[in-house]
């Protein structure tokens, strides 16, 4: 009868986790919308194009008093919404491990972002100052989301199965991004059939995103479930909070040096995404079709990368395949840099080695990650990980704006960038994974 009972539960432990994964799943493909209609496709160059018509004679908005080349504003204030989530990520994060209950800050940052990115529906005209504002409260809110939904990953997958688990997230979400954009195409291109002005299709598809987010977001928050809270301790506020989490991060070392790695080259790869469609609309002139056939094309081969390089992990271990990818964004990154002007048939290949590794990267850094966190302490090491996901970090948006300020040309701003690929490599390849996993109180899987 014990044994019976036993089997009954464990049974029952292993369908509930079954059914929190399939729940988990669909918060990427909620979110990744955004992330790829608006941040990738719309905003870029749709809000410059706005600030371009606030601009003055010389080309310059002025924010707050501010002289701001119009062309940068939009990486500017990317940058500006990682300072505003580097203060709240830190607080959501401790009060997430210390209350246990992670599905109400994980609604309310997401509802949050829904409402600011629905809002752009209302940006038209030289309104770019809402623009930033909608951008800045977006991207924050998906940057805190994120980041508990990637505290999740601990709790939901065994070790073993957890480069697997994470890459399908990414799938999950690259396959919504295609589809959507799909939509966002036809409705684009055919803009005049539906009684839509070019610059109200835009806005469509940016309102639409926010949409997409919030109604599928009510799937994870109906199958994710709270557990219990560690030991209860005091919240600091946020920048003293990300400063304690900074000093316990001390006594992991090496889990401090893989961060350290991570922020560096996800940096470049966040910066290459936020800011490829502007290098592509303003440096080699293609048109907003273009640009979404190009991204499309991402979203697609992206799904296949990042489950072939799921695979690849199995074989070859996280950390190789994950150096490996940071070659491949190297090369193609360079090769981007000669890209001749109004040719989109080399876009669309530059895209296309894009997109085999986006996915992977990402996926495999997030599950190598969840092994070298100790323990109860998922939402708040997480916070500091999302810092540089999903096109929150800000020093790559800052040196790709600057450079493009110092010498007009988005060449030069692109091909900046390889030095987060290189610098992240050399730091990566010091990292020893497996005594860092076992240093942080965690079972060392067999391949890593």
């Amino acid at each position: 009868m014990g044994t019976e009972t036993v089997r009954t539960q464990t049974a029952d432990e292993a369908a509930g986790l079954r059914r929190e994964q399939r729940g988990w799943y669909f918060y990427d493909w909620a979110c990744s919308v955004y992330s790829t209609s608006v941040l990738t496709v719309f905003l870029g160059p749709y809000l410059t194009s706005v600030a371009d018509r606030a601009a003055d004679a010389d080309g310059y908005v002025h924010p707050l008093g501010v002289p701001v080349r119009a062309g940068s504003f939009f990486a500017y204030s990317v940058s500006l919404s990682v300072i505003v989530a580097v203060v709240l990520m830190p607080l959501v994060g401790a009060a997430a491990d210390r209350t246990g209950r992670k599905k109400p800050l994980l609604a309310a940052a997401a509802y949050t972002g829904a409402a600011a990115t629905t809002g752009m529906f209302f940006l038209d005209g030289d309104r770019y100052l809402l623009g930033g504002v909608l951008l800045v409260v977006a991207n924050a809110a998906q940057s805190v989301g994120m980041m508990l939904y990637n505290s999740y990953l601990p709790q939901i997958a065994p070790p073993e199965q957890r480069d697997a688990i994470s890459s399908r997230g990414w799938a999950f979400g690259y396959a919504a991004g295609s589809l959507v954009l799909v939509a966002n195409l036809v409705l684009y291109s055919a803009h005049d059939s539906f009684g839509l002005s070019e610059t109200a299709a835009v806005r469509v598809c940016l309102a639409s995103a926010g949409l997409w987010w919030g109604a599928f977001t009510l799937v994870p928050l109906r199958r994710l479930r709270d557990r219990h809270a560690r030991v209860e301790r005091a919240t600091a506020p946020g920048l003293r909070q990300l400063a304690a989490t900074v000093r316990d991060m001390r006594r992991h070392p090496l889990t401090l040096a893989f961060l350290l790695a991570y922020l560096v080259y996800n940096d470049g790869i966040q910066t290459v995404i936020s800011q490829a469609s502007i290098y592509g609309s303003e440096e080699l002139g293609l048109g907003q079709s273009t640009l979404i056939t190009a991204v499309l094309l991402v979203q697609v081969l992206a799904v296949a990368g990042a489950l072939a390089m799921g695979r690849l992990a199995r074989t070859y271990g996280a950390k190789r395949t994950i150096l490996g990818s940071l070659v491949a964004w190297t090369v193609t990154l360079g090769a981007g840099y000669f890209l001749p002007a109004g040719a989109p048939v080399w876009f669309f290949v530059l895209a296309s080695g894009i997109g085999l590794v986006l996915g992977g990267s990402q996926a495999l850094s997030r599950s190598l990650f969840s092994h070298l966190v100790p323990p109860g302490k998922e939402a708040e090491y997480f916070s500091a990980y999302e810092m540089s996901d999903r096109g929150m970090s800000w020093l790559g948006p800052l040196l790709f704006g600057v450079t493009y300020q110092l010498t007009g040309s988005y060449r030069s701003a692109i091909i900046s960038l390889v030095a987060f690929f290189v610098i992240g490599f050399v730091l990566l390849a010091r990292v020893p994974v497996r005594r860092a996993i076992g240093e942080a109180g965690n079972p060392v899987p067999e391949r890593i």
